[in-house]
């Protein structure tokens, strides 16, 4: 095997174990889900947590691969992890995307926030008392929310968006304009937003029309900075955004 494909499988095996960490780091809340979902769960716990990691661990590899095959094709890439493969790592590798990180992750917690307190009063009373009880642990957000969900929502489908949208409007080997870059980032974050419209049927018995442009411009917002940075600075600037946001969300919902 030449260094490049050496390199390629790494990034494939070190991307895939940071997912699924975030997988695993779930799995203490599948049984609070099914508790809060009022109905007993059709098999033992045990047995629900193991397919819903397969489920999941299948659905991360395919986005892997997915973004390892389409990001190069459209400048996309994961910098940090790509120059430490290479032996090439730097602290001036790491200062403009963390800067950049930390900025749009303090901005997208904020937003967040403030989205939330202007939607609250058209949120269903019994979706705000079941999110109290149901706010996964730190550890989770940071994992799954921050590691996990960027790989899949960026890595896979946003590169394959962009990749799409530039085959669809230009033709092979031109320079790949902006316009697809930002069609990409719109339709994984609008597709980032519906994602989490299941876990809202289960924490609300009624789906409102509030509650729905609640759950998908709430994250659409924060899914449209972590695309920003996935498209200037690397997967790495959304990974550490979203850690950040949740960071963010969790001292302010602490605060308040």
């Amino acid at each position: 095997m030449d260094a490049s494909k050496n390199i390629y499988w790494k990034k494939v095996v070190f991307i895939f174990v940071f997912g699924l960490v975030g997988i695993l780091s779930a799995l203490p809340m599948i049984p609070k889900l099914v508790a809060t979902s009022g109905q007993e769960a059709p098999m033992p716990i045990g047995l629900v947590q193991a397919i819903s990691t397969l489920q999941s661990s299948v659905i991360l590899f395919a986005m892997v691969m997915l973004g390892a095959w389409s990001s190069p094709k459209v400048n996309l890439g994961a910098p940090i992890l790509d120059s430490y493969l290479r032996r090439s790592f730097t602290v001036t590798t790491l200062k403009p995307i963390l800067t950049s990180a930390l900025v749009g992750g303090i901005l997208g917690g904020m937003l967040i926030l403030l989205f939330y307190q202007f939607s609250k009063p058209y949120l269903p009373t019994e979706f705000l008392e079941n999110v109290e009880d149901f706010t996964p642990p730190l550890y989770t957000k940071i994992f799954y929310g921050g590691i996990t969900e960027e790989i899949l929502i960026r890595w896979g489908l946003m590169s394959f968006f962009v990749w799409g949208a530039y085959r669809l409007t230009q033709s092979k080997g031109a320079e790949v304009r902006a316009y697809n870059y930002i069609t990409g980032i719109l339709l994984s974050a609008i597709i980032f937003g519906v994602g989490h419209l299941p876990a809202a049927t289960i924490l609300s018995p009624v789906l409102t029309g509030g509650l729905v442009l609640y759950i998908i411009i709430g994250n659409s917002i924060f899914g449209i900075i972590a695309g920003y940075l996935y498209w200037k600075r690397g997967l790495e600037a959304a990974i550490i955004a979203h850690i950040t946001a949740h960071t963010v969300m969790t001292l302010g919902e602490k605060i308040a």
